[in-house]
């Protein structure tokens, strides 16, 4: 009995992290330009948007054909592992502009967040 509790917590921890991932890389591929896919040599937008969107639908839904579920994690692990990074690298840096910690605006490698660090 209580393995039975403990199985269908941890089944329902997974299943809302895969939804979440599919959400995440779904939004980030309507979020990316049209030219860009086709400037990384990957698949199209309307692909990637219907794949990642039956992915989350599949999801939501708990549809129970475990092979669905496990197509779109694989397609959801390519978008954010290959194609993610090479739309990012076309893009250029994806950053709002503006200031940033990790962003460098000049001056020497010792200057630290507040100004210049001389080591007194």
């Amino acid at each position: 009995m209580l393995f039975d509790g403990f199985q269908l917590t941890v089944m329902a921890l997974i299943s809302v992290v895969l939804l979440a991932l599919a959400v995440f890389a779904f939004v980030d591929s309507a979020l990316r330009r049209e030219d860009a896919y086709r400037a990384a040599s990957k698949q199209t937008k309307p692909f990637w948007l219907i794949v990642l969107g039956l992915t989350a639908l599949v999801n939501v839904l708990q549809i129970p054909f475990f092979l669905l579920q496990i197509i779109g994690l694989i397609a959801t692990i390519v978008y954010i592992v290959d194609v993610r990074p090479a739309l990012k690298q076309v893009m250029g840096n994806s950053r709002p502009r503006g200031g940033g910690w990790g962003r460098r605006r000049g001056g020497s490698s010792s200057d630290g967040p507040y100004g210049p660090f001389n080591g007194r």
